[in-house]
């Protein structure tokens, strides 16, 4: 073989599939040049941006699985952005909470269409190798790994694809710059494949309900080009053939034994309509019990105890879902479109800034504020993405809450999502700093129990908290998640309002909407099922709407507005303006000026300079302590006005007169004419060094800009005749 033979086999041999944005930009997939060794791997372009999608999946399933072990893994890339990560070890380390919300974004949209009986470890690894501000790399994630997968001989229901659609004035926008997004009235992650939506997710400035799913049918035109690029980059590439296997038992005679013998009792189990999922649970298993009690334990041994576990539970979800399309009734006891009981309250926590409880059924939030000053904003260090961050939202799911013991190891990839659901939900409501809110504000809520809808628990009893901390939110907001069962075969279906979390497991749809009374503000929605017509989707949203008014009534109960002031003790901030060529004055020499009002004062003071000049943030345990920096301050930047009377101090004692400071850095003659009425012969017989005394601005030369003083001015004249027999004596 001859070395130029050699050089060729060595040449990678790659494909790539072109196509375009409705606006002409264009996005590539290739495959065959990188990662080879994995099952499927591919790289998606956009601009300068470049993710590189990686998916292996076990050739056999572990033993004893009985579901699909699937992990998503977003990570960017410092280098991608020609930046070297903080810390102390300057490399990559865990996935940020950014990163983890891609993930999860991913994750989403896939894990419904990979088979039900499919159990090998798979993993999805995306990574963002090269970036281009001008592109948002989460909105071309999932078309990557969804790619990669579709290349590979891993079984897929897809493809799917993913987009972020925005609302800019009256125009949709496909994957828009960040610029762009900061004037977004809406901003929608969609995902879903050739026919049908699969996930939803994002925020908005309390939109329609209409204009919320216009953006929705707008994101799915340009999904469905995605889609066709990569099932005809899957037949160039000759990855029509998946792998077979066989990761589950399947004995149909057991199966049909055991729903003969259980649908109907767990049928009529449903019917009770047992508001207390504790008892709910108790009677499924004692029918599940019974059956078992039927069987000898040498029968049982020969039994396959997956079979016997996986059939129950998909006859007792079938019986469910039957009961409540048959009857538009729900197992514990509701109509559809009805709200579990609610109870709430605020100022539960004394010593909080902020606090309140929602419980809505067997699900229940304490959720607390802290306000805090510019030092204790969020500082997000990211490839892509670095700055502040002055609202933050933490989000608590304990064991306890669902009456389980579990370990507790810190926030899980659920708890990011929740809580970052809830901060999307309540961030277009908070004032802003010129809206009159300089605090850095920290909303945590701890669940205390659940059973469907803690995020939107959180919604709740965040806008109350914050509205007992006296925080001015622009409207109340609430949330609620919907839901869905439905028969594609009878064309049933029922919308639930406010689920609990069996009809979230046993349903077709999860759908989390939260507003207003003006509109929507946030969304998360997760389908499981093919085919959700706009139709039913927008049943689904006005019958949310309703919900969302009905629980806002609730909460109105509690609080209807924020407190007028903040509580007693709350610390106090407020924001001033000086001129930029006054920062200097107030800082002083090493600081030593901006040093003393915070000594003296014990208020905590920072200076920022910004394209409107200087903006000094004064942070105080109490409003006597606010005042006294904020007055020292304005004194500094004071401007001398003539006319005005001041509060002065005598520097120095000159035989012509004095030099009174009347402004921080700024003094003035107080000429022995104007000290007062009277001759003056010796100005220490009048004043001395070191004296407090009230003096007027009576001119400012202005070729050298000196002050003239006058004390006299500001005592009453005596009469001609006593100033006349005090000159002769």
């Amino acid at each position: 073989m001859s070395l130029l033979s050699i050089y060729y086999i060595m040449i990678p041999n790659f494909t790539t599939k072109t196509f375009r944005l409705s606006d002409g930009r264009e996005v590539s997939i290739e495959t065959g040049k990188l990662a080879k060794q994995a099952d499927g791997s591919v790289v998606v372009s956009m601009g300068n941006a470049r993710l590189l999608a990686t998916v292996v999946s076990d050739q056999e399933a572990k033993e004893g699985a009985d579901f699909l072990p699937l992990s998503v893994d977003y990570q960017e890339k410092f280098a991608a952005a020609g930046k070297i990560p903080g810390g102390f070890l300057r490399r990559e380390g865990r996935l940020s909470d950014y990163e983890v919300l891609i993930s999860r974004l991913v994750d989403r949209a896939l894990r419904p269409l990979f088979p039900d009986d499919y159990h090998a470890d798979t993993q999805v690894f995306i990574q963002m190798i090269s970036a281009d501000k001008n592109v948002m790399p989460d909105a071309l994630a999932a078309l990557a790994a969804s790619s990669a997968i579709s290349i590979s001989d891993i079984p897929f229901g897809g493809p799917i694809s993913e987009v972020r659609v925005i609302k800019l004035g009256e125009e949709y926008k496909i994957n828009p710059t960040p610029e762009e997004m900061e004037q977004a009235s809406l901003d929608l992650i969609v995902a879903g494949t050739m026919d049908n939506i699969m996930m939803v997710e994002g925020e908005s400035s309390e939109v329609s309900e209409s204009e919320m799913l216009d953006g929705i049918k707008k994101a799915h035109e340009e999904i469905r080009i995605q889609c066709k690029a990569q099932i005809e980059l899957a037949e160039e590439v000759g990855a029509s053939e998946k792998r077979e296997y066989t990761h589950e038992p399947v004995d149909e005679e057991m199966k049909a034994k055991m729903y003969e013998a259980m649908y109907q009792k767990l049928y009529d189990t449903a019917a009770r309509k047992t508001p207390d999922k504790t008892q709910r649970k108790e009677s499924f298993k004692a029918v599940y019990e019974e059956y078992i009690a039927r069987f000898s334990e040498e029968e049982l041994e020969e039994m396959d105890d997956f079979l016997l576990e996986k059939y129950f539970r998909d006859i007792e979800k079938e019986a469910v879902r039957n009961f409540v399309l048959d009857n538009q009734e729900r197992i514990d006891g509701r109509q559809p479109d009805e709200i579990r009981p609610i109870w709430t309250e605020v100022d539960y926590l004394p010593s909080a800034h902020g606090s309140s409880i929602f419980t809505r059924g067997e699900t229940q939030s304490l959720t607390s504020v802290t306000l805090g000053t510019k030092f204790d904003e969020q500082m997000i260090d990211g490839a892509m993405i670095s700055g502040y961050n002055k609202f933050i939202l933490h989000y608590n799911f304990p064991g306890f809450s669902t009456g389980e013991v579990r370990p507790n190891r810190g926030p899980g990839r659920r708890e990011v999502g929740h809580g970052n659901l809830a901060m999307r939900a309540l961030k277009r409501m908070i004032p802003s700093e010129e809206d009159g809110n300089p605090y850095t504000l920290r909303v945590v809520s701890d669940i205390l129990e659940s059973n469907g809808s803690s995020s939107m628990a959180t919604v709740c009893a965040g806008t109350m908290a914050l509205m007992d901390a006296g925080i001015h939110i622009k409207r109340p907001v609430s949330g609620i998640a919907m839901g869905m069962i439905s028969d594609s075969k009878s064309g049933k279906y029922a919308i639930l309002s406010d689920i609990l979390g069996d009809e979230d497991h046993l349903g077709d749809m999860d759908f989390k909407v939260t507003g207003t009374s003006e509109g929507i503000t946030a969304c998360q929605m997760d389908i499981k099922v093919d085919g959700l017509s706009y139709e039913v989707l927008a049943e689904a949203l006005n019958q949310a709407k309703k919900g969302r008014l009905d629980i806002l009534a609730e909460m109105a109960k509690s609080i209807s507005e924020p407190r007028t002031d903040l509580k007693e003790h709350a610390p106090r901030m407020e924001m001033m303006r000086i001129e930029r060529e006054l920062i200097g004055a107030v800082i002083g020499p090493g600081g030593k000026i901006i040093q003393e009002i915070q000594k003296e004062s014990g208020a905590t003071v920072s200076i920022e300079e910004d394209d409107k000049g200087g903006k000094v943030s004064i942070f105080a345990v109490d409003r006597t302590t606010l005042e006294n920096a904020k007055s020292r301050i304005k004194a500094i930047v004071q401007q001398p006005e003539v006319g005005e009377v001041y509060d002065g101090k005598v520097k120095s004692i000159m035989p012509f007169g004095a030099f009174v400071e009347f402004l921080p850095g700024k003094d003035g003659l107080l000429h022995i004419s104007e000290i007062k009425w009277e001759r003056v012969e010796n100005v220490s017989d009048i004043i001395e060094e070191g004296e407090e005394i009230k003096v007027k601005l009576i001119d400012i030369d202005r070729k050298t800009g000196k002050f003239k003083l006058s004390r006299k001015v500001l005592i009453p004249r005596p009469s001609e005749s006593n100033l006349k027999e005090k000159a002769e004596g």
